[in-house]
């Protein structure tokens, strides 16, 4: 079964749909959907990558998996539907925007703007049962969003990396770092944020790598209205 995407990530995410992994993981995600409540719906679960083409990305904003409550996750990291109430760690992004660049808070939690401009909102893991964190982890999502990750720093067209807790910061040595900016930091909830997420300036300082490859920043300001 190919995986439906109709840009330049398509021949990147078939090729990992064809290891006995993805088969596998497949097969436990049929079953899932089928028997248990599991977001995002099905056919969100590539948006990022829809919304995000391969040769647009200029900074990967990793995280670890989807909201696992109802309405919220539609296939982006840290991005929630436009009507639904902005969680706790994006409520912390929000926070921590502010702190860096002055923006202040919108009062929703959609994050296409960033997508559009090249912001690719990535798991590590891209599926959770409802109201079970993690509970999709270890089922094969890893070695997708691992191959995702070498592709991405395979390119020639540097980027910046922002990896946001322990599994995505696992992921730093899959990328090249002389040719890319690899930003980390605690992951933003509520649980870790304190401990160092506040005051790490990632969008300031992935705007200074950006122009410093010679490319434009990004526009980080969320539109008031979507």
């Amino acid at each position: 079964m190919t995986i439906p995407i109709k840009n330049d990530w398509a021949p990147i995410l078939n090729q990992a749909s064809l290891t006995p992994t993805y088969q596998k993981l497949r097969q436990f995600l049929a079953k899932e959907y089928q028997e248990e409540t599991v977001y995002p719906a099905m056919d969100q679960i590539w948006e990022a990558f829809e919304w995000t083409p391969y040769h647009e990305v200029k900074v990967v904003i990793l995280g670890q998996d989807p909201y696992h409550g109802p309405h919220q996750a539609h296939g982006l990291s840290f991005s929630v539907q436009p009507t639904v109430k902005v969680p706790p760690s994006l409520l912390n992004i929000y926070k921590e925007l502010e702190n860096d660049l002055g923006y202040p808070p919108v009062k929703h939690g959609y994050l296409k703007s960033w997508a559009d401009q090249g912001v690719l909102l990535l798991n590590t893991v891209l599926t959770v049962r409802k109201g079970e964190a993690h509970s999709h982890r270890n089922k094969g999502w890893e070695q997708v969003t691992d191959m995702v990750i070498q592709k991405l720093s395979e390119r020639e067209t540097p980027m910046v990396f922002i990896l946001w807790g322990s599994p995505s910061i696992k992921k730093r040595a899959l990328i090249d770092e002389q040719k890319h900016t690899v930003i980390t930091s605690p992951h933003p909830s509520p649980l870790s944020a304190y401990r160092g997420f506040f005051g790490s300036k990632p969008f300031s300082k992935a705007n200074a790598a950006l122009i410093q490859m010679g490319q434009e920043p990004i526009n980080w300001q969320l539109p008031e209205e979507v």
